[in-house]
């Protein structure tokens, strides 16, 4: 479904240049979960908005179906960090998930089905007449998940969806988008900063270096389903899992400061 192949970004050129990718290649399967982790300020947004053809990479290739992304695909939808940002304050949570239909050209009744049943996906049906300042922090989250589900992709890229939402919301969440991913079997590239969520969602685990981003390890995650938030996260090979890809970014950290060491 998604290739990505010596991909690199470099910002500028000349000695000022900064290298923010640097040769990373991965594929993504048909259906897959896919958790991207890494540590802070390693390039992870840069990566997926090159993913997402928003930002063209200097070097390499993104492909999605086996064609060259070269701008935002119509096959892939993207769910930002900021959902604040991201839904139209005018707009009711009905006319937030509608709005991108607009620009395939369904009729009126087509697009208002997919709607109810995108807002049905996240349990919203109660609030389809609301706006967003009238929502809470996670059901505003739940409306941008939806606003991308309507839009029937084939991809779903999530940077950090929901990093600015509290602890037990995140959980429910995350567990939300378990339940989406297995009843609809759309292919999501997650992006975040969490070791635990990233283990907790993927089906794969792709941990990356510290800027000039490589990638670091690609960890299968073979935990049963259904996950649960203690039980799953109790298991043995959990925190294995967790503690591997916790100490791959830690060496990363470690090296960069002992590299900024000798370099000083």
């Amino acid at each position: 479904m998604l290739t990505v192949k010596n991909l690199r970004k470099t910002y500028g050129s000349g000695p000022g240049a900064v290298r923010a990718i640097d040769d990373i290649s991965f594929t993504v399967a048909k259906g897959e979960f896919v958790s991207i982790v890494g540590p802070s300020g390693c390039g992870k947004t840069t990566l997926l908005k090159c993913l997402s053809g928003l930002l063209t990479p200097t070097a390499g290739e993104v492909r999605v179906d086996g064609r060259v992304v070269t701008s935002p695909p119509p096959e892939l939808a993207l769910v930002f960090q900021d959902y604040s940002q991201s839904l139209m304050p005018w707009l009711t949570v009905a006319e937030n998930v509608m709005m991108p239909l607009k620009s395939k050209g369904m009729r009126k009744a087509a697009r208002v089905a997919l709607m109810e049943e995108a807002i049905r996906s996240v349990n919203l049906s109660h609030a389809v007449d609301r706006y967003p300042w009238q929502l809470s922090g996670g059901m505003q989250q739940r409306v941008a998940i939806a606003r991308g589900l309507a839009y029937q992709p084939e991809i779903m890229l999530m940077d950090e969806p929901f990093a600015s939402v509290d602890a037990q919301t995140r959980a429910d969440l995350e567990d939300l988008m378990l339940a989406i991913s297995k009843r609809t079997g759309v292919t999501i590239l997650f992006v975040t900063h969490d070791v635990d969520e990233s283990v907790y969602l993927g089906d794969r685990v792709i941990v990356l270096t510290n800027a000039p981003t490589r990638v670091g390890e690609v960890l299968d995650v073979p935990l049963p389903s259904p996950r649960d938030q203690i039980e799953t996260k109790e298991l043995p090979e959990f925190l294995g899992l967790r503690n591997r890809v916790m100490r791959n970014i830690r060496h990363s950290i470690e090296t960069k400061v002992d590299q900024r060491a000798l370099s000083a």
